[in-house]
């Protein structure tokens, strides 16, 4: 069970590692080209949640953040044992939810810096910890349609 904490606690650090570099070496909206008209590192602030909605809503966050972690460390000691997949999933939204929640506390905002512009769409700016929750959530979302199918065939 410790190796699942480790990964969110590495997820945290390269999370919180490569905002502080943002925050310390860019100044903000500073845009740096890493693959031109694809990716670029862009110093950004966002504060409230994806694409922006719920701005300066920092109690409402605190509270979902909470129930979010206690919910997601209950599955990870109830549900998860003996499923890798399943475990790792939850590991990433733990580390992931517990990064953005680091900024929100001490910064009432979440720094973001990757920035990507998909055939001439520029996807919101977003940081590791996003990723994170995103992967993790789409781990769970396998996991749970793989077991879905399992009990349809017994």
């Amino acid at each position: 069970m410790i190796f699942y904490y480790i990964i969110a606690g590495l997820v945290i650090a390269i999370d919180q590692l490569t905002k502080w570099l943002v925050v310390n070496k860019m100044e903000l909206y500073e845009q740096i080209p890493i693959i031109k008209n694809f990716f670029y590192l862009t110093s950004h602030r966002n504060p409230g949640a994806a694409w922006g909605i719920l701005q300066d809503q920092m109690v409402f966050f605190y509270i979902v953040t909470v129930v979010v972690l206690g919910g997601v460390i209950y599955y990870l000691h109830t549900y998860a044992k003996g499923n890798r997949i399943l475990s790792v999933g939850l590991s990433l939204i733990l580390g992931g939810a517990i990064g953005n929640f680091i900024d929100r506390l001490f910064h009432k905002e979440v720094v973001d810096f990757l920035d990507f512009i998909i055939f001439k769409y520029d996807y919101p700016i977003f940081n590791i910890a996003d990723s994170s929750l995103v992967i993790g959530v789409i781990l769970v979302i396998i996991v749970t349609f793989k077991d879905e199918k399992k009990r349809g065939q017994a």
